[in-house]
């Protein structure tokens, strides 16, 4: 899988950071994008690959012409790509429809579905050109279970699915799948301060999701397109 190529958004926070280094294990080169610096650098110190094996960009995912640049920068460097995978997300609690602002509502929509759209559509017409290619992108359980006190996250969630439902079918007759992971609450740093008095025992680990992005990013789930794929486990 040497000459394989992944496409890594969102690529250096927690969930990142367990996934970019299973696909570099796996010798995908990678074009990671990320917007913190600190994250970038903590990424670079645990990751061992040489530097002509990442590209790794700051870029706003919630910005079109910066995703359309870093993925024809990643195709123009690697000469194509294979796997696509937007993990750029937030949570925002606290609110049902009538008590949510327009600020809130549309920071949901910038960092889960907008951020995901762009890269989606960026990444396809230059996935059609491969042998195989693969689109995985983050929703949420949220999704289609949809608990109060979160309307807007859940609406953005929702979306995210309908974006990977929707590009299944539009390449059903392709060589590229797509599908959505759901996860519940991961267990992170940032989750556990979000939540300080949950019982985090039952939370899915950043490296239990990202096994099942790593089988997703292969040739072999070739006969898995258009799922939304629970992995909360038991929380």
């Amino acid at each position: 899988m040497q000459e394989n190529v992944a496409v890594v958004t969102g690529g250096t926070g927690a969930l990142g950071r367990a996934l970019v280094p299973m696909l570099a294990r796996r010798g995908f080169r990678l074009a990671v994008a990320y917007l913190i610096p600190e994250e970038a650098r903590r990424l670079e110190e645990e990751l061992d690959v040489d530097e002509d094996e990442i590209l790794l960009r700051r870029v706003d995912a919630t910005d079109r012409d910066q995703v359309d640049a870093f993925l024809q920068e990643a195709v123009d460097t690697y000469g194509h790509i294979n796997v696509v995978t937007s993990l750029v997300g937030a949570w925002a609690g606290g609110r049902d429809i009538s008590e949510t602002d327009d600020v809130r509502f549309d920071r949901m929509i910038d960092l889960n579905l907008r951020s995901a759209f762009y890269t989606v559509r960026a990444a396809i017409p230059h996935l059609q050109d491969v042998d195989w290619g693969r689109i995985v992108v983050v929703s949420s359980r949220a999704g289609f279970d949809t608990p109060s006190g979160q309307a807007a996250y859940n609406i953005a969630k929702a979306g995210v699915l309908a974006l990977a439902q929707s590009a299944a079918v539009e390449l059903e007759h392709t060589n590229v799948t797509a599908n959505a992971l759901m996860p519940s609450v991961i267990d992170t740093e940032a989750t556990r301060a979000a939540l300080p008095y949950a019982d985090y025992i039952k939370w899915p680990k950043p490296h239990e999701i990202a096994a099942v992005i790593d089988f997703l990013a292969s040739p072999q789930s070739a006969v898995i397109n258009g799922a939304a794929i629970p992995v909360y486990g038991q929380s």
